[in-house]
């Protein structure tokens, strides 16, 4: 399993219920769907290294 490092995430309230709406609706957890969101993000600025298969 791999490990994850936890950090203090500060955001607006306004922000946090349309992130909490959206990761709802995908099913997911709020913090799954901010971790999905920063992983979308790297993958589209190419900042993410090839896994090897």
């Amino acid at each position: 399993m791999s490990k994850k490092k936890s950090f203090v995430l500060r955001i607006d309230p306004e922000t946090f219920k349309l992130i909490e709406k959206w990761a709802a609706d995908e099913f997911r957890s709020v913090n799954g769907q901010v971790e999905w969101m920063i992983f979308k993000a790297l993958k589209e600025a190419k900042r993410l290294k090839e896994r090897k298969k």
